[in-house]
């Protein structure tokens, strides 16, 4: 294990899915340019989480790739299921384009519907470049192609990434230092610069949220930077004149406790109490750790569910370490919003 030392480092899926799920389009647009044109975005698009499980087995198996479908429709006004593999293993794998057949075939069967499979290579292997499965045996023949777009291609033109327009390039990037950066600070100092570009552009707090998110899973720090990089955060935001002191907090899994000291000698400071950093850190642990975890779950139910009615937000409020946990770690496998938070 790198010296990340985090239970979270080796989570690529979960990152890759909130992705897609807020910026497909973007997504498109710069990996696979030549779909979004034929694509009705008016009739926007629906994840297939539960159709795709359906002929997934093998989702647990302990792989580290992210499958997506998604359910969208022509300019003719056909449905069309795209099929999104995301390989980030971090090796290349042999039965990878049989794997593309196989969902892909099991998906038309199953339901009917035209399938288009899309595969994503965040490996960083120069020639694993799967892009078609064959097979030919006495007459027998099959040939199933499918579009590949390989994230190590970008790094020959990261300048054009800095400077595109498109959201998702932030998240290639993030995925790319991922991949290729160990040291510690020079994850950090790599995270900085993707996350300050992230404010430049001037998005809204809720983009701002999501892109925190997803940049924080993918780039995960040694615990002893965390703290230099939350501060360098703050500087951004204050120089921006950006209110949202709180991001860092709200998506900062496993942070709790040293934000929660941060947080407390801060108070004690504001109050004038000449022991603040005792009673702080004291405060801090409980107080900042249990507040840390309901932004974390706010966060996390709006980007799975968007806005969540009032009776949600008040069991959160509401709701102790131990639920909030239990809903923190549900959020991504939970099939409606009364499921996760045991509403009837």
């Amino acid at each position: 294990m790198t010296d990340t030392d985090t239970d979270r480092t080796t989570d690529h899926d979960s990152p890759w899915k909130i992705a897609l799920d807020g910026y497909f389009k973007e997504f498109l647009e710069l990996l696979f340019p030549h779909i979004p044109s034929e694509i009705d975005w008016r009739q926007g698009y629906t994840s297939l989480d539960k159709e795709l499980q359906q002929v997934t087995p093998d989702a647990n198996s302990g792989r580290r790739y992210a499958d997506k479908l998604v359910k969208v429709h022509t300019l003719e006004g056909h449905e069309t299921w795209v099929l999104i593999h995301v390989e980030v293993q971090g090796e290349p794998e042999d039965a990878f384009a049989q794997r593309m057949y196989t969902y892909q075939y099991r998906l038309r069967d199953r339901y009917g519907v035209d399938v288009v499979s899309l595969a994503v290579l965040a490996d960083t292997s120069p020639g694993f470049r799967p892009a078609a499965f064959n097979y030919d045996r006495w007459g027998c023949a099959l040939q199933y192609r499918f579009p590949m777009s390989k994230l190590i291609d970008f790094e020959s033109n990261w300048e054009a990434l800095e400077q595109s327009a498109n959201v998702f390039a932030l998240v290639v990037m993030a995925q790319l230092k991922a991949k290729r950066v160990k040291d510690g600070v020079a994850r950090k100092d790599a995270k900085v610069a993707i996350i300050r570009l992230m404010y430049e552009r001037g998005y809204s707090k809720q983009q701002i949220l999501e892109l925190f998110n997803v940049i924080d899973w993918m780039i995960q720090l040694p615990s002893s930077l965390n703290e230099a990089f939350l501060n360098t955060i703050y500087a951004i935001e204050e120089d921006k004149n950006m209110p949202y002191i709180n991001t860092a907090e709200r998506v900062g899994l496993e942070k709790g406790r040293h934000e929660g000291e941060l947080i407390g000698i801060q108070k004690g400071e504001q109050i004038g109490i000449k022991k603040g950093e005792q009673i702080g850190i004291q405060k801090g642990e409980k107080i900042g750790i249990l507040r840390n975890q309901r932004e974390t779950a706010l966060t996390l139910l709006e980007l799975k569910f968007g806005a969540l009615p009032d009776w949600a937000t008040e069991m959160i409020r509401q709701a102790d370490a131990t639920k909030l946990d239990a809903w923190t770690r549900g959020v991504l496998t939970a099939e409606s919003l009364e499921a996760l938070l045991g509403k009837h």
